[in-house]
Formats: C-alpha cells, sequence, structure tokens
C-alpha cells in the first residue's frame, strides 16, 4: 500500500501507537460519523462498576485497524499476497465495522431504531462508498461476508477475529482487570492461510485456549456484570417510558435530535433497506451525551416512573438485582410486581418499567459455527475444539446461563 500524504499516527495506551496508512483512511476517519464514534462508550455505562471504562467506539475501531495491519504484515511474510486495493478493504472494514452503533452501545440496541446495529452500520458504509467514489466496495464485500477470499471474512468476523483480538484486550485494560488481558500480537504471529482459510499455528494453541476463557471470564465479570446488567435495563426502560409519554401527548422535555427517534413509529418499524439518508444523517448526530442529558433533564419529571429511573441511573442507585439457578417463578414475579405497584402508587401494567426478569448466558466456543482451524506441523488442519488436549475442553462448548430478577429495594 502507498504510503499516506496525509500519515499520520495516533498514540494509544494499548499498543503505543496506530498509523493511519492511506489517505482514504484518513479522510474516512476524519468523516463525521466516524468522529461521532469518540462520543460513544464502547462498554456502555459498565464505567459505573468500573471507573476507568470511559473508552469509545473510536478507541476500539482505531485497534482494530491497528491489528489488522500487523495481521496483514503477517499474512504476507508467509507468502500470502494482497493487492493494494484488498489491504486497503480489509482495513477500511475493520475500521468501520462499528460505526452503526448508537449511544451507549448495546445498551439501546432496538431502542431508539429497530434495526440492528451491523444493518446500520452497513448503510453507512454504503453512504460513505457514495461519498468516496465507490472506493469502499471491497470493504462492504468484507463485511458482508461476500468477499471470494474466504479469510478475508474470517479476519473481520469469526470466533478468532481482530475485532475480539482488540476489544478483549482494550476493555481489560480500561476496567482494570486482568481477565481479558490476552496476547493478541502472539495470536497473530501465528496466523496463516490453508486453503483459503484462516488458520492458527500449532504453537499457539494454548493461546487460543487461552482467548477463549479470557472471553468468557470478561463475560462473566465485565460484560455481564450484574451492575452494568440492570444500569443498562434501566436506561433501555426509561426511553421506553419517555416514548410513551410523548406519544400520549405529555409536554416532556426532549431534545429535537432525540425527540424523533421516541415519537415517530416508522423509524420503530423501519426495514434497513428502507433507511434513508435524513434517518441516517439524524442518527449519526445522536451519540451518548443526548441521552445524558435527557436523563438530567427527566430526573425532575412529573412522571415519577421515569424520574425514579432517571435520577437512579445518574446517582448510581440502581435496582437491586437476584439470582437463581432456576427461572423465575411466576408466583415470584406478580408478588413483586404487586409490591413494586403499591409501593409507587403506580398501576400493576406501569410496574414492569421497574421489574425486569431473565436469563444471562454465555459460551466460550459454538461448535455450530466457523470452527478455528490449527495448522499442525505436519501441514493438517483440524478444528480447535478436537485438536485441545485440554482436560477441560467441555467448558469450552458448554452454554452457562443465571436466571436474573431485578426490582427498586423492597
Amino acid at each position: 500500500m502507498r504510503l499516506s500524504k496525509k500519515l499520520k499516527v495516533i498514540n494509544d495506551p494499548v499498543y503505543n501507537s496506530v498509523s493511519i496508512p492511506s489517505d482514504l483512511l484518513f479522510d474516512v476517519i476524519s468523516h463525521p460519523y466516524f468522529q461521532r464514534l469518540r462520543r460513544i462508550t464502547q462498554m456502555g455505562l459498565s464505567y459505573l462498576v468500573y471507573p476507568g471504562a470511559h473508552h469509545t467506539r473510536f478507541h476500539h475501531a482505531l485497534g482494530a485497524m491497528h491489528l489488522m495491519q500487523k495481521a496483514i504484515a503477517v499474512l504476507k511474510s508467509k507468502g500470502v499476497l494482497f493487492t493494494d486495493k484488498e489491504e486497503e478493504g480489509l482495513l477500511l472494514a475493520i475500521l468501520l465495522h462499528d460505526i452503526g452503533h448508537g449511544p451507549f452501545s448495546h445498551a439501546l440496541e432496538y431502542k431508539l431504531v429497530a434495526v440492528h446495529h451491523e444493518e446500520l452500520t452497513l448503510a453507512y458504509m454504503r453512504m460513505l462508498n457514495d461519498e468516496f467514489d465507490q472506493r469502499l466496495d471491497t470493504a462492504i464485500a468484507i463485511f458482508k461476508g461476500e468477499y471470494p477470499r474466504i479469510f478475508f471474512n474470517q479476519l473481520v468476523s469469526s470466533q478468532l477475529d481482530i475485532d475480539r483480538l482488540d476489544y478483549l484486550k482494550r476493555d481489560s485494560f480500561y476496567a482494570g482487570v486482568t481477565e481479558g488481558n490476552i496476547n493478541s500480537e502472539r495470536l497473530i504471529n501465528t496466523f496463516a492461510v490453508v486453503d483459503d482459510h484462516l488458520v492458527i499455528e500449532e504453537k499457539a494453541i494454548y493461546s487460543v485456549e487461552k482467548f477463549l476463557m479470557a472471553r468468557r471470564f470478561m463475560y462473566w465479570q465485565v460484560y455481564l456484570h450484574k451492575t452494568s446488567i440492570v444500569a443498562e435495563l434501566m436506561l433501555s426502560k426509561a426511553i421506553e417510558r419517555a416514548s410513551e409519554l410523548v406519544q400520549r401527548g405529555s409536554d416532556l422535555a426532549v431534545d429535537e435530535s432525540l425527540r424523533s427517534f421516541i415519537t415517530l413509529k416508522n423509524i420503530k418499524s423501519i426495514e434497513p433497506q428502507q433507511l434513508k439518508k435524513d434517518t441516517l444523517d439524524a442518527f449519526a448526530r445522536l451519540d451518548d451525551i443526548d441521552i445524558l442529558g435527557a436523563l438530567k433533564m427527566w430526573g425532575s419529571a412529573n412522571d415519577k416512573i421515569l424520574s425514579f429511573l432517571s435520577s437512579s441511573i445518574l446517582n448510581r442507585s440502581l435496582l437491586e438485582v437476584q439470582f437463581s439457578e432456576q427461572p423465575i417463578s411466576s408466583e415470584i414475579l406478580e408478588n413483586t410486581y404487586e409490591q413494586v405497584a403499591k409501593r409507587f402508587k403506580i398501576d400493576s401494567d406501569d410496574a414492569s418499567y421497574l421489574v425486569y426478569h431473565g436469563t444471562l448466558w454465555n459460551r466460550a466456543y459454538d461448535a455450530s459455527k466457523e470452527p478455528i482451524r490449527i495448522l499442525f506441523r505436519d501441514g493438517s488442519v483440524e478444528d480447535f475444539i478436537k485438536a485441545s488436549k485440554y482436560l477441560g475442553t467441555p467448558a469450552f462448548l458448554a452454554i452457562h446461563e443465571k436466571n436474573y430478577i431485578c426490582a427498586p429495594l423492597l
């Protein structure tokens, strides 16, 4: 790839520095759609548990691009050929893979627009492609998993991809925990390609095991921490309550950038292919700041439910969470709804804004998906789960579940 006339090096606390190797990458990073990621937290409301976890999708996207550069260099050193267009396409695909995330990342998935963030990402990539004279065609094909070189798609999205190699290490670093502190560089250095599939050299099999267990531990220790979960559920319910109030005709204070997304029913039921530029532009103006600003206004709202939810999130006075090995019984739920309705003097139907239940689950390795392939010294390739000699191999495949109920302290 030709060196950029706009070559920049960005300081990064995880990798020390990240370089931007082409003019097109520089211009895409400079675009308002991408700059918005500076205002979208990577880990939602996890900073309520881990105060350092204020890093953003912008950090993660640049870090993933950096690791993709490393992966390309390693594969080229092992004889894998890339055109300049393909290299740039891979870097653009991983750089933009999260550009469709809304405020607080996964916390408000489907709540503002009833479209998954990956569909929004694809819509933004297509708009950028039009702005940049169709120079993102390769990146879009890779992102969609349709590029003819299979390992390109695996580098961007698979059970051991560049996305995961960055976010585990980065999230662990900012959260101040050790569970996700994987050796990304070690794994990348053992990348190879066999029959157009990404493989990991046998010498790194223990690093793969650590990677999978680190991901599992990070989910239970960090991503699915009970405080993070209840805070994000409360945020989701606050948005639902505000939407209900506005649609009833309430004079609730709502910033214009947010109002359309909590009042227009057509946005809630829109199909991905129907996303229009004005809707995408409006969504791109939304970020964490808008939501926090709304919560500050709603903390003094006349509606006691919305006021309670908003103030509780801002002041970290959250609902109580209880876990159970068994699903929460209907008797427990009905009793909890009744107590909450009585305490807050609200209808039992409205108690659902303050009482939540469900199941959290996590699995380290999914045997039904594209496998992680291990390359042995004799040239043979085997699915990781068969190649691993770790006595706890069933633990990689097991689905671990926790049932929960959340409610105000009673």
